[in-house]
C-alpha cells in the first residue's frame, strides 16, 4: 500500500535550521530576526532547540506564529532529563510528551503524515525521522561498542547523553535507536516512488559528514550505519541535519547532505559575519 500526504499549496521556500540552543542570550537574539521572506515559507527545524521542555515550547510556537508550516525533528538536547527542567519524564515518554506539545502548537513531528512541498524546489515529501545513534561510528582502532567508549572516556570526549538522555523503557540508546530506524523504515517505503524526499534527521543518516571532527571519538553520537544506504534508498533530494555544528553541505553518491545547525555563540562567534539561519533546502529544481 502507498502512504498518502496532505497536500500543500504552491508558495515560498523550504528552509532549514537546527542547533538554536535558545538557552544561550545570543542565540536567542539571533531567534528574534528569524523570519519568513515569503507568507508562504516553511521551516524545517532539525533539533536541538533546548534542553528545557518550556523553552522548547515556547520557541517552537513563536516560529510556528511566523512560518506557513513548522517542521521538527527532535534533536538530543530536547531529549534529555535535565535537574533544572521542571519536566523530569524521560525517554520514550518525555518524546511522547514533545510530540504532544507539537500537535497542540500545529507543528509536524516524525509521528504525523509526511507534508509534499510543492513550493520552489518541489514536488518533494518531507520526511521528519527521529532515529537516535547506536554507537557504530566507533572511534578509530575499535571494533565494539565498549571498546569505543572507553576510547572516549580515556580521551575526555564524552557526550552528556551518557548522563542525561535515558532510553526508557528500552534497556539502552542503541536498542531504542534500532526500533526507531525499523519503524522509520516502513514508513519511508511506503512513500510514492514517484515522488522524490527530503529526509531530516538531527543525525547525519551517513557517516562521511563526520570525518571532519577535530575529536573523531566523539561520531558514535551522531547517527548509525543502519542508515547508511537512507539517501540512495528513499530517493532524497537533499539529507537535512544538525548535531555536528559544522553548517556546510556535502555530497554522498549524487546525494546533497546540509548540515543546517546554528550551533553555540562561542563557535559561530569565531566564523565573522552574522551567521545564516535560514537556509534553502531546495536549491537547484533540477535534481
Amino acid at each position: 500500500m502507498t502512504m498518502r500526504f496532505e497536500e500543500a499549496p504552491v508558495a515560498g521556500t523550504l528552509y532549514a535550521v537546527s542547533d538554536l540552543h535558545v538557552a544561550y542570550e545570543e542565540n536567542r537574539k539571533l531567534l528574534g530576526e528569524l523570519h519568513p521572506r515569503d507568507p508562504g515559507d516553511w521551516l524545517i527545524v532539525a533539533g536541538d532547540v533546548a534542553e528545557v521542555f518550556g523553552h522548547v515550547e515556547t520557541t517552537l510556537r513563536l516560529l510556528r506564529s511566523r512560518f506557513a508550516e513548522v517542521i521538527w525533528a527532535p534533536g538530543n538536547h530536547e531529549l534529555w532529563t535535565h535537574a533544572r527542567d521542571t519536566n523530569q519524564t524521560r525517554g520514550v515518554q518525555r518524546y511522547e510528551q514533545l510530540v504532544e506539545m507539537c500537535r497542540h502548537l500545529g507543528v509536524r513531528t516524525p509521528e504525523d503524515e509526511y507534508l509534499v512541498w510543492r513550493g520552489e524546489g518541489g514536488p518533494a515529501v518531507v520526511a521528519p525521522l527521529f532515529l537516535l545513534y547506536d554507537y557504530t561510528f566507533r572511534a578509530p582502532g575499535t571494533s565494539t561498542k565498549e571498546e569505543s567508549l572507553a576510547y572516549a572516556y580515556r580521551t575526555g570526549v564524552v557526550c552528556t547523553d551518557e548522563e542525561l538522555l535515558h532510553p526508557d523503557p528500552y534497556p539502552d540508546r542503541e536498542s531504542w535507536c534500532r526500533a526507531r530506524v525499523a519503524e522509520t523504515g516502513k514508513r519511508l517505503a511506503a512513500i510514492d516512488p514517484q515522488l522524490p524526499t527530503v529526509l531530516v534527521s538531527h543525525w547525519p543518516l551517513h557517516r562521511h559528514p563526520t570525518e571532519v571532527l577535530w575529536y573523531p571519538e566523539f561520531a558514535q553520537w551522531c547517527g548509525t550505519e543502519l542508515t547508511a544506504d537512507w539517501h540512495q534508498r528513499f530517493r532524497a533530494a537533499t539529507a537535512v541535519y544538525g548535531h555536528l555544528h559544522i553548517p556546510r553541505t556535502t555530497w554522498q553518491d549524487g546525494v546533497r547532505f546540509q548540515e543546517v545547525s546554528l550551533g553555540y555563540p562561542r563557535e559561530w562567534g569565531k566564523r565573522g559575519g552574522a551567521p545564516t539561519l535560514l537556509r534553502k533546502v531546495l536549491e537547484d529544481p533540477s535534481w
